[in-house]
């Protein structure tokens, strides 16, 4: 038995294949920059119990972000539940890309709260443009939305309809923003708590409708463009991406994109990637 380990801060799929059909489960995420060695134990915990602690897994595939190499501490807790099995530790980034185009190479991009992307050739990344996180870069992700929606709110640039609607749905004020955004414990993931009421206003307001496609843009031409997308495909892993899928298409086209895959969770991708026994 191979279990798949796909794990966000928030939330984390695990997924057991074996024989029969594939075993889905969820725990909360494994944030491994923040969490102590207690909590990232009590989640594999969780999961292996969830899972039904067998007893038969020979390999674990952990896709998570910023994972470069095997963290001690998840590695110790893992080996505690699943003795004697073999890790194998990747990036979300490599997850997605093989979620989302197999072992087929192509260019594969991840749009969330943030953004990334890589150049893939069928089994590993051979290129990555650095994001820069959610100060200097992650455009086309939804904390890159709810910054300029939110940025123009302040600046009174936005409709009277559209500010006056939005005041009466969120405590906007420019104090509490200042203080979520600069002194906040997660100002991205606040930032892009606003990205589906701006999404809502997609097509109702020319203004609206023009900063979600400029935040598309952005991320097409300075990401997916420079790695020459008249050669390979383009395939996009995310939750915000999958919410955004027509406009994300429409901007895509009109600069010359095609994107084959919109996938909103990279789980039945890497089932597939690697198949059941």
């Amino acid at each position: 038995m191979r279990i798949i380990v796909d794990s966000g801060a928030t939330k984390a799929g695990w997924t057991a294949l074996g024989k029969g059909a594939p075993v889905s489960v969820y725990t909360g995420g494994l944030n491994l920059a923040t969490s102590d060695g207690a909590s990232v134990r009590k989640t594999v915990r969780e999961a292996a119990e969830k899972l039904g602690r067998p007893e038969n897994v020979t390999e674990i595939y952990f896709y998570g972000a910023g994972i470069i190499a095997a963290p001690a501490v998840l590695d110790a807790a893992l080996s505690e539940e699943f003795p004697g099995t073999r890790v194998e530790y990747s990036s979300d980034l490599l997850g997605a890309a093989r979620a989302v185009l197999g072992h087929r190479s192509g260019i594969a991009c991840i749009l969330g709260t943030g953004s990334n992307s890589c150049l893939y050739d069928g089994e590993n990344i051979v290129r990555n443009l650095h994001p820069c996180g959610y100060i200097l870069g992650d455009e086309g992700g939804g904390c890159s939305l709810g910054k300029r929606f939110v940025a123009d709110f302040l600046k009174e640039m936005l409709p009277e309809d559209v500010s006056r609607d939005f005041a009466s749905k969120f405590e906007v004020d420019y104090m509490t923003v200042v203080r979520n955004v600069y002194k906040g414990e997660a100002p991205a993931r606040y930032l892009a708590s606003f990205a589906p009421y701006v999404l809502s206003w997609y097509g109702k307001d020319e203004t609206v409708s023009r900063i979600i496609e400029d935040n598309f843009r952005d991320f097409i031409r300075k990401f997916m463009l420079r790695y020459d997308t008249s050669v390979h495909e383009v395939g996009i892993v995310g939750g915000f991406a999958a919410a955004a899928e027509p406009v994300l298409r429409k901007v895509a086209g009109e600069e010359g994109v095609r994107i084959s895959r919109i996938m909103a969770d990279p789980m039945p991708g890497l089932i597939d990637f690697y198949g059941t026994d």
